[in-house]
């Protein structure tokens, strides 16, 4: 068990030291990479995400 809690550990350490050491140009290429692919994967799901969203923009940003 406590080997477990260390690898996890240290990959967790890992990976917020990949992610200090990223540009944010590359994040955020990785994440419209990331939210095309579930787009490709999930297309039902993505489109009510980006209704619901475009939806609450419309409401809070109306002109009166």
């Amino acid at each position: 068990m406590a080997h477990t809690q260390s690898a996890t550990k240290k990959s967790i350490e890992r990976l917020q030291s990949d992610f200090r050491e990223m540009e944010p140009a590359e994040m955020g290429r990785d994440v419209v990479e990331y939210l095309r692919e579930y787009a490709r994967e999930n297309p039902e799901s993505a489109a009510l995400w980006c209704f619901g969203i475009g939806f609450i923009l419309g409401w809070k940003l109306k002109p009166w």
